[in-house]
């Protein structure tokens, strides 16, 4: 057999391995934008949630300060009674 029908022979398998090799990257590729794709949503997810956050950690804050407020005025309420109270025992 002559070198050129043994070359001829290996371009077949040479044509297959290539497309193989397109194939490969071909997938590759979808995977890669399919990934992005992903990526950029869980980073829009991450902000959204992290705005959400943000605004439900000012509520909290602005409980918080309230609570203290209402605490505050519980105690001058409790102190005024005890006074009225004690102005009542001192009539009796």
């Amino acid at each position: 057999m002559s070198t050129l029908s043994l070359q001829e022979a290996e371009l077949p398998l040479a044509a297959d391995d290539f497309s193989a090799l397109e194939e490969r990257i071909v997938r590759a590729v979808e995977l890669v934008k399919h990934e992005r794709g992903a990526r950029a949503e869980a980073e829009k997810n991450a902000a959204r949630l992290q705005s959400l956050m943000d605004a439900q950690a000012a509520l909290l804050e602005q409980a918080k300060e309230q609570l203290r407020t209402l605490e505050r005025e519980r105690e001058q309420v409790r102190q005024r009674v005890e006074r009225l109270l004690k102005q009542i025992d001192e009539i009796a």
